[in-house]
């Protein structure tokens, strides 16, 4: 069987409530081995976009392909081949953290040497070392979100969907996250698909990014392509142009 060209394919997409359209038809698609970014202000539509993709929100209309299995006829199998992590994640502070991703391992699979696969996994990437037997309730924030990202990719997902990955985080920790996020591209071909604000943490992390602003992508393209575009410096001047060329 031939192998799908993408690893996530976004048709049409819309979600309204009521006679509010919050996303308004949108198109992108992310091939293996690549960091896609949304990148928009709070309300231009990332969070839900990534949350349908996620199948925690129904879809209005459109369609999305995970590995080319249409989530709205097979959302089920979808679900098997993504992860989410959340801007406002947390993990259960009364749990030890290596007790936690063993109870996370243990909701993904029945497979006893999968779960310790995925545990192992974990442990080695999240660079917690024996902070680990400790407390989730004594981790600061930057260990915190280690330990969910490491948890939202133990099983090496297909996709994995990071909602602001690096938000609240001071600079040391927002770049190991990034520097992680990397090496989890090059050292086992994952896929991601983060949204942001922080241009220039964008810019450093992703392949390609696309502009949505009120449910709408305005342009797409890896930062070069879109600098030399719009005859900008920066991904924020971008930005500018990119939304007052479609207003």
């Amino acid at each position: 069987m031939e192998e799908n060209k993408y690893v996530l394919e976004v048709r049409g997409l819309k979600k309204t409530y009521g006679t509010f359209e919050a996303v308004k038809g949108i198109d992108f698609t992310i091939s293996k081995g690549e960091v896609f970014a949304l990148i928009g202000p709070n309300g231009a539509g990332k969070t839900t976009t990534l949350r349908m993709i996620s199948t925690l929100l129904s879809i209005t209309a459109g369609e999305i392909y995970i590995n080319g299995i249409n989530i709205k006829n097979n959302g089920e199998k979808a679900r098997q081949l993504i992860t989410y992590l959340p801007d406002e994640a947390g993990a259960y502070k009364n749990m030890k953290g290596i007790d936690y991703l063993k109870f996370m391992a243990s909701l993904y699979t029945d497979d006893s040497e999968k779960a310790k696969e995925s545990v192992e996994f974990a442990r080695r990437i999240c660079g917690l070392g024996d902070r680990l037997n400790d407390k989730v309730s004594a981790y600061s924030r930057g260990m915190t979100r280690k330990l969910l990202l490491s948890r939202a990719v133990m099983t090496k997902p297909s996709l994995a969907v990071l909602d602001e990955p690096t938000s609240g985080l001071d600079i040391i920790n927002g770049l190991e996250i990034r520097n992680l996020i990397k090496r989890l591209v090059i050292e086992e071909n994952m896929s991601f698909l983060i949204s942001g604000h922080n241009m220039l943490e964008i810019e450093y992390i992703s392949n390609r990014v696309a502009i949505i602003d009120k449910g709408i992508i305005h342009a797409t393209g890896t930062c070069a392509e879109l600098k030399t575009k719009f005859g900008s410096d920066n991904l924020e001047e971008v930005f500018v142009e990119a939304v007052k060329g479609n207003e």
